[in-house]
């Protein structure tokens, strides 16, 4: 590979697996915790399974970073086979610990694994990956790859609606009375993700105003470069939506089910969109 660069990200990238593969990118998995077992996400159990079993489940599944040690042994292996330099992105230190975890990690390489916060999940951090692998192939350095995937970063969108805030409640990352209000009036909550953390957008009433906000929303950001409509066992609807906008768009645009990990804290039926803007 062009300049013996690796690189690393997590499974809250939600790269397709063939498009991980086609790019030479290496996928940590993160850890799914339901009733006291683990799972390994994307691999030990499908998505279409966890979504439909999570309306079922008695106690909400917890998630976990793979460990400092799963890190160290893919950088060691990376560099073994005759990498200069390993970068290594990874979903926003303000909701997730695998930022940390792979510092850690890179801490025993003496500077050759340079680990990136790209403020974002999902899609948002995948297509910052995908930025890297593409400079990568261009034969950039590793400073031109960086600037590249910044300028990537600043043009970045994640817009999702959630079909209920049981899950954001049970995850205690909104107040109970907040969610439970919210459940009381089948309000659809909006949130966007910027620099890392987790906005408010406001609410609707009903899934079907929703699906024509997210449709409006898409319209008014104007051209995109790349485009990936997300969601959670609402696949359908994902569909409906890419067929309206895909003339916008200048890449091949992607529908992307959402992974476990993030699912866990969003509950089915989400959906959302990740663009990069022209």
């Amino acid at each position: 590979m062009s300049g013996h660069i690796s690189i690393v990200t997590d499974s809250t990238a939600d790269l397709p697996t063939s498009l991980a593969e086609q790019n030479h990118i290496h996928v940590v998995p993160n850890i799914l915790v339901i009733e006291g077992k683990s799972y390994e996400d994307g691999q030990d159990i499908s998505r279409e399974e966890f979504y439909e079993l999570l309306p079922k489940m008695k106690t909400l599944p917890t998630t976990a970073t793979a460990s400092v040690g799963a890190y160290q042994t893919l950088y060691e292996k990376l560099l073994k086979k005759g990498a200069q330099a390993i970068l290594s992105f990874h979903a926003s230190s303000l909701l997730s610990g695998i930022y940390n975890t792979a510092v850690t990690a890179a801490q025993a390489f003496a500077g050759r694994v340079r680990v990136i916060d790209s403020e974002q999940v999902s899609m948002g951090l995948g297509f910052q990956v995908l930025a890297a692998a593409e400079s990568l192939a261009k034969g950039c350095s590793l400073q031109e790859i960086l600037q590249h995937v910044k300028e990537v970063q600043e043009k970045i969108r994640v817009v999702a609606m959630l079909d209920t805030l049981e899950y954001v409640r049970r995850s205690g990352r909104v107040s109970w009375a907040r969610a439970h209000l919210g459940n009381l009036l089948h309000i659809k909550p909006f949130i966007e993700l910027r620099r890392g953390r987790v906005l408010s957008l406001g609410e609707v009433r009903t899934r079907q105003k929703g699906i024509e906000r997210v449709k409006k929303m898409l319209t008014e950001i104007g051209a995109m470069d790349q485009l990936a409509i997300l969601h959670t066992n609402a696949e359908q609807e994902a569909r409906m939506l890419l067929e309206e906008v895909k003339n916008k768009i200048k890449n091949d645009p992607l529908v992307v089910h959402v992974t476990t990990v993030i699912g866990t804290h969003v509950g089915p039926k989400g959906l959302g969109f990740a663009a990069v803007t022209d």
